[in-house]
């Protein structure tokens, strides 16, 4: 089991044990979404993929309305035969008109039924998290309530209702008993990297079937612009469902993808092999065209990287030294071509270092230079109110300006400045990172109301130079002042904060849950992502700990910088 994995499956735990995490949503008339499962013949070899089989009741005789509409939202656990129980509770008239698939909010607490006519109730509820109909998981901002009404007739004598919001309300242990997370898989534009674009799905026999169809339908709206598909425009399922057979996953698409060359066919099956491997009973993937079998090279798939990850010792400077430090002894391994004293003798302030090790960026009092193996460092800005410099792994460092969130350059390594338009909202900008596939930025903010995070997907030009950044999709932060945000792994971020209680760390999955760790020892002035989904952190006497999720764990480092690695 990956420590990504057992991360997750703490998140749900602890979930499932307590309410969820508070963070906003819009008050909403009505249930908001989650999509349609595709109809199509049997799954063969699937399991319930580790969901709860509830089972509810139906409605018991002589129940008054709020009976039968408490007893209704307790049904939608049961999605067994498209929600067959929960339309008992509603009339034959509306019964096939309701739409339990539109959507999900999960609730937090108890919801409140109230009178507002002879025939007619509200549900009163604060949603913690939505799903909407393509899967997509949102948590909340802060505690909002909606109100929901519902619509009663008699029918046989028993109360039933006439007229309820598409969508079903789940409690927070409910939801994650019933629906699993589970990642698509996309190219950034280069197709070295795979990227993954987190969606919520029905624990079922048919969640292969779904994620497939969601993958043909595209990334998320957000992630537009910044991923790519090898699927031609217009590819769907031709038998609308995808069988499972001795481990193998039989996808059977449409005459659209004959359009692709071979290369995009291996891309192809890259994709659904990724993407399909959180359903534990698929280990491979047999393509087929309208029936007819796809003839590809035995190789699993492209050279794309997924997930890429960094050296396991924290990147740190320490006096003349900027290197890698071994926990336990201290030592620092400087970096080569005589970078480790050039980036010392700088007197950083902050590291970030390129995957390859050749390129590092520093952020110290006289503005942002990049160092090169075997060149003289070149600043770049000179500006004294940037947060610390990030590099992507297209040759750009990026330079944002502290007071204002719109200001961001990218320049390339010769010092060449590009302007990216923004979409981050007002606030002051206190870290700002890429992620290691270089398709999304993390953006933490001091605003008014707290701290606020941001995800925002990159866009590029034909040359690789950034143009923009997509509409910012805001996850958990965590409380207090704000210190610094990073990037954990494909999917999940991390920031800190300062309270009056101590340091508050918060880890959070990009499309999923939140998590609040334990508290680390001192006070926090960096955090970093560390080998493996692990997490480092720099406190005020140059200590350097780590987290795998539990404990904070002191690595036997000292350090006047906490370097980011791609």
């Amino acid at each position: 089991m990956t420590t990504r994995t057992q991360h997750r499956l703490r998140g749900l735990l602890a979930t499932a044990l307590a309410a969820l995490t508070l963070v906003g949503v819009t008050a909403c008339a009505a249930i908001p979404v989650s999509g349609p499962v595709r109809s199509g013949q049997s799954i063969t070899d699937e399991s319930q993929s580790g969901g709860v089989d509830y089972r509810p009741s139906g409605p018991e005789a002589g129940s008054d309305q709020a009976e039968v509409l408490t007893q209704f939202i307790d049904a939608a656990t049961g999605a067994q035969n498209d929600y067959a129980v929960a339309r008992e509770f509603l009339s034959a008239r509306f019964s096939q008109k309701w739409n339990p698939r539109q959507g999900v909010t999960v609730r937090q607490g108890d919801g409140e039924v109230e009178r507002v006519g002879t025939r007619e109730l509200t549900y009163t509820l604060t949603a913690s998290a939505t799903v909407d109909a393509d899967g997509e998981y949102t948590q909340a901002v802060r505690p909002t309530s909606s109100t929901l009404t519902f619509q009663f007739t008699r029918e046989d004598g028993e109360w039933r209702i006439a007229y309820a919001p598409d969508g079903i309300i789940l409690s927070p242990v409910n939801f994650v008993s019933v629906f699993q997370p589970h990642a698509l898989y996309f190219y950034d534009p280069t197709y070295r990297f795979l990227v993954p674009d987190e969606r919520w799905f029905l624990a079922r026999s048919s969640t292969s079937t779904r994620i497939v169809s969601a993958l043909l339908a595209g990334p998320a709206d957000w992630l537009e612009g910044s991923v790519v598909s090898s699927f031609p425009e217009g590819t769907q399922l031709s038998l609308n469902a995808v069988t499972i057979d001795s481990g193998s996953a039989q996808v059977d698409l449409s005459s659209e993808a004959l359009r692709s060359s071979t290369v995009e066919k291996v891309r192809m099956r890259e994709q659904l092999t990724d993407s399909l491997s959180s359903i534990a009973t698929v280990s491979s993937v047999d393509l087929t065209v309208e029936g007819v079998p796809v003839s590809l090279p035995d190789s699993s798939g492209t050279s794309a990287q997924r997930n890429p990850d960094v050296d396991a010792r924290p990147l740190v400077v320490r006096g003349g030294t900027a290197g890698y430090a071994t926990p336990g002894s201290g030592d620092v391994s400087g970096l080569g071509g005589g970078m480790s004293a050039q980036v010392a003798g700088l007197d950083p302030r902050s590291l970030a270092l390129s995957a390859s090790g050749s390129v590092a960026a520093v952020g110290n009092r006289d503005g942002v230079f990049v160092v090169r193996s075997g060149r003289d460092p070149l600043r770049i800005d000179t500006r004294d109110d940037l947060v610390p410099p990030t590099v992507d792994d297209q040759g750009f460092i990026w330079v944002a300006e502290r007071s204002d969130s719109r200001s961001i350059t990218a320049y390339g390594l010769l010092g060449d400045p590009h302007v990216v338009t923004s979409t981050l909202p007002e606030g002051r900008l206190v870290s700002f990172q890429v992620s290691r596939d270089s398709t999304r930025a993390l953006a933490l903010l001091d605003t008014d109301e707290g701290a606020a995070l941001y995800v925002v997907a990159i866009t590029r030009g034909s040359d690789r130079v950034p143009t923009s950044l997509g509409p910012p999709v805001r996850v958990q932060a965590a409380d207090g002042t704000p210190v610094g945000a990073t990037w954990v792994d494909e999917l999940d971020v991390a920031s800190v904060g300062r309270t009056a209680t101590g340091t508050d760390v918060v880890r959070t999955t990009v499309g999923g849950q939140s998590e609040t760790l334990a508290k680390p020892d001192g006070t926090a002035t960096t955090i970093a992502g560390g080998s493996g989904g692990a997490l480092l952190l720099r406190t005020t006497d140059g200590e350097v700990q780590q987290s795998t999720g539990g404990a904070w764990d002191r690595t036997g480092v000292e350090a006047s910088v906490l370097g980011i690695q791609r």
